[in-house]
């Protein structure tokens, strides 16, 4: 009866300790990497405990690279530190690097990269359990 006890309270703390974790898909340029920045921004604002990583690849790593701006015109850079500040991981495409022959130091400070963006967001869903979005 003790370990029933024990395994019941267990349970119930990993269950109040749980946070939402959320993968961003984003491929498809400014456009969406301004919508999807404003997603996670209103995200966090409800849910500040979310733990969101944010995968790139396509020509979703445009926002991501040095001077990039917004559809309303502001640095991206600022807006990505911001949300970095706040706990978000941001992972770049190194098969779109070598694609679009792009190097790493035309980048923003702060973003990681994973060898596959798409493999990222595979193993994101299937082994740990992220929820996805792609906005």
């Amino acid at each position: 009866m003790k370990v029933l006890a024990a395994c019941l309270l267990l349970f119930l703390a990993n269950a109040a300790a749980a946070q939402d974790k959320v993968v961003y898909h984003l491929d498809s340029g400014i456009a969406q990497a301004t919508k999807g920045v404003r997603n996670i921004r209103n995200h966090l604002d409800v849910d500040p405990k979310a733990r969101i990583v944010v995968v790139t690849h396509a020509e979703g790593v445009d926002f991501l690279m040095e001077g990039a701006r917004t559809t309303n015109n502001q640095e991206f850079a600022a807006l990505v530190g911001d949300l970095s500040a706040r706990g978000v991981k941001f992972e770049i495409c190194e098969i779109t690097l070598k694609n679009r022959n792009l190097k790493k130091d035309q980048f923003i400070l702060g973003p990681s990269f994973t060898p596959s963006g798409v493999v990222r967001i595979a193993n994101l869903q299937a082994r740990e359990q992220f929820a996805y979005i792609k906005p």
